[in-house]
């Protein structure tokens, strides 16, 4: 292991970390303030916690996946995700929170540090990034987007797109509603929806706005990313998977089943099949694979080979 893999280590458990320390500042001291009595400096470290937390576990989770890209992708698949993937999210949370479009009348409130042009935490760009690279690297190999010859290459290239924002608005059906309306928001809706406090607008923008950036990356990609290796995928479903129960002990815990049924069916359970399908190797054949027959020649002499790009 590399020194940078094990800062990747470091970051990617403070992550982990981050957001279990922020569950229960949330769901357990707050509720119970009396429970910080009985911990040394507990009060000093529950304001800091909560003044801080949302950008610690954020910027943790950012800096983890972009450590894994630059080491799976290289640094050109890296920038050619990371620019459209924040640029196109800001550009659009700015529009939603001056204009409505396209996710509907909000507004963020405090805990997510600084406000670009007053309106969007500088950290949500940065969660649209390392969840999305992560849902569309489990959509990439699930799908067999990046691998030749293996059917029609159009249909899995637009798929794993689609399927990307799929995972990545599934994270929004669960995470919205408890983090919108829990005691200590992070936003608030000018004009509450029908889903639990949502408008159904809001998903519509979510899964365009996560398709459009997508897609500019993987056009940007071309052929020249290099496939990620199966034991790699790893980590993006770690992050996936994580940042889903975060979001799924909020809901819960605020009563909300459905989004957390819904984001099981269209997030968690299609993630686990794409890191599954991802670790399958796929077997190939071709006329150079397959020894020549003839005579006494046993079939034991044929040789076929199976595995992955």
């Amino acid at each position: 292991m590399t020194k940078w893999q094990s800062v990747e280590r470091f970051c990617l458990i403070g992550h982990l970390v981050a957001m279990a320390f922020g569950l229960a500042g949330l769901l357990l001291v707050m509720p119970h303030p009396e429970f910080l009595q009985s911990i040394p400096f507990g009060p000093q470290a529950y304001a800091v916690s909560m003044a801080g937390g949302g950008v610690v576990y954020i910027l943790l989770g950012t800096i983890t996946v972009t450590l894994y890209a630059i080491r799976t992708l290289g640094t050109r698949g890296w920038l050619t995700f990371m620019i459209p993937s924040v640029g196109i999210s800001l550009v659009s949370e700015l529009l939603g929170t001056s204009t409505g479009f396209p996710f509907g009348d909000y507004t963020y409130l405090s805990g997510l540090g600084y406000k670009i042009a007053g309106l969007v935490p500088f950290t949500i760009p940065l969660s649209w990034y390392y969840l999305g690279l992560s849902a569309y690297l489990l959509a990439r190999a699930g799908l067999r987007s990046d691998e030749a010859g293996q059917g029609n290459a159009a249909l899995r290239w637009l798929g794993a797109i689609a399927l990307g924002a799929v995972l990545l608005t599934s994270w929004d059906f669960v995470l919205d509603p408890a983090m919108s309306q829990t005691a200590l928001p992070f936003w608030y809706w000018h004009t509450p929806g029908a889903f639990f406090g949502m408008p159904y607008q809001n998903f519509a923008g979510w899964f365009g706005t996560g398709a459009v950036f997508m897609t500019v990356a993987v056009l940007l990609w071309g052929d020249r990313v290099p496939s990620v290796r199966q034991s790699a995928l790893n980590l993006p479903v770690v992050v996936y998977l994580s940042n889903i129960v975060f979001a799924t002990v909020m809901s819960l815990a605020a009563g909300f089943w459905v989004p957390v049924l819904l984001g099981m069916v269209t997030g968690t359970l299609p993630a686990i099949w794409c890191w599954k399908a991802g670790q399958t190797p796929v077997l190939r054949l071709s006329v150079s694979d397959v020894a020549p027959v003839s005579g006494d020649v046993s079939t034991e002499q044929q040789t076929v080979t199976a595995g992955s790009k």
